[in-house]
């Protein structure tokens, strides 16, 4: 069973950074593009950033481009999310994902590309 495992969430104040790690527990964790996405209360869950197999693609939300910046490492089966210049409105859980398809050529941006979840970590900024 494929385990996908948030950390380096908390609360911040307004301009503050936070960095975001998942590490999955995915033998073709390489050959796997990998996103994060945020949900706040009342909201739907959108992709914030996402990051092909071969780091060669990224996808930002205009939300969060300039400010947020996605990358894996492939040794340690692990993605991470710099969350710089953080805003309140950045408030939500955040999710990491993978799709399940490997060596996938297109960057899915929608949760419904992605199969495999983890259970999220909370991002608090305050104003």
């Amino acid at each position: 069973q494929v385990q996908l495992v948030e950390s380096g969430g908390g609360l911040v104040q307004a301009g503050g950074s936070l960095r975001l790690s998942c590490e999955a527990s995915l033998r073709t964790f390489s050959r796997h593009t990998m996103g994060w996405f945020r949900q706040a209360p009342g909201k739907e869950r959108d992709v914030v950033a996402a990051i092909r197999w071969d780091g060669a693609v990224t996808y930002y939300a205009d939300s969060v481009k300039g400010r947020f910046t996605i990358s894996r490492d492939n040794t340690k089966n692990t993605v991470y999310l710099q969350m710089n210049t953080l805003k309140p409105e950045d408030t939500a859980i955040y999710y990491c994902a993978g799709v399940g398809v490997g060596y996938a050529t297109v960057v899915p941006t929608t949760a419904s590309g992605y199969a495999y979840w983890g259970r999220g970590t909370q991002v608090t900024v305050s104003s």
